[in-house]
């Protein structure tokens, strides 16, 4: 892990390997970036990688209130900036991926290709964003651990909960471990998120589309209308995974993305 500033506050990353374009990858809530550990390990052998804890989680400073996801774009290209890196792959899961169409809407020149991972492009909802901040209050009120306790079988599949110990314990590790101050930052950013089915439709880069069969936050439908959204994007949907098919099925989804890598040429 190494840290710097950008925007003012302390972000740690994690920068293995070298050659080709940039591939960077963005965590989704309430993780870090251990998450991407699978892909880190495999893809830094041939390319360089780059992989960063959100402001609010994992080793990056927490900034109460309210973090929008505009915010965490902009904190992303900072640090590709400190990197000197201008252009990149990018690629998200869940709100991860929510923060890779931000950084489309702002920076399209920045990006090569996108990988978009269980998630969705739409506006929140008025009772979406009633529940958001409702959790939001809980988790600075109650902590982490019984929020982390309660929704381990959805974010992997039940039967991973059981089936895949050491991935349940990693999960379930990295969200009890999450500050409540930054994830009820981002819970009550990602509420105020503007529909981005505008910005999937003018995308002109090679874009991978990946959910896991199982996924009960965004379905497999979620996933087959932004493929018909994006021109000419591909979809993967990983059997036997729910929301986080990266650890879930790291084989699969590794072996997905590196036949993308390689048909996209980026």
């Amino acid at each position: 892990m190494t840290v710097t500033s950008v925007n003012g506050i302390t972000v740690a990353y994690d920068d293995e390997g070298a050659g080709g374009t940039p591939l960077v990858l963005v965590h989704g809530h309430p993780f870090d970036r251990t998450m991407w550990a699978p892909q880190l390990a495999e893809f830094a052998a041939g390319r360089r990688v780059i992989v960063p804890d959100l402001r609010g989680y994992g080793g990056s400073e927490v900034i109460p209130g309210i973090t929008p996801l505009e915010t965490f774009a902009r904190d992303v290209a900072a640090l590709l900036d400190r990197l000197g890196v201008k252009e990149a792959l990018i690629g998200g899961l869940s709100m991860g991926g929510q923060i890779v169409m931000e950084f489309q809407r702002l920076f399209p020149e920045r990006v090569t290709g996108l990988i978009l991972c269980d998630t969705f492009p739409g506006a929140e909802t008025e009772e979406g964003k009633r529940a958001r901040d409702t959790m939001a209050v809980r988790l600075l009120a109650e902590g982490m651990a019984g929020y982390a306790d309660e929704v381990l079988d959805k974010m992997i599949a039940p039967h991973n909960v059981t089936g895949l110990p050491a991935v349940a314990a990693h999960v379930l590790g990295m969200m009890r471990g999450t500050s409540p101050e930054g994830a009820a930052a981002a819970l009550r950013g990602r509420a105020q998120r503007p529909d981005y089915g505008a910005v999937l439709a003018g995308v002109r880069v090679p874009t991978l589309i990946v959910v896991g069969s199982d996924d009960e936050y965004t379905p497999v439908p979620e996933a087959e209308a932004m493929h018909r959204a994006v021109p000419g994007s591909r979809l993967a949907v990983i059997e036997g995974a729910g929301h986080l098919p990266n650890l879930e099925r790291p084989a699969e989804f590794n072996d997905i993305l590196r036949r993308f890598l390689g048909a996209a040429d980026v």
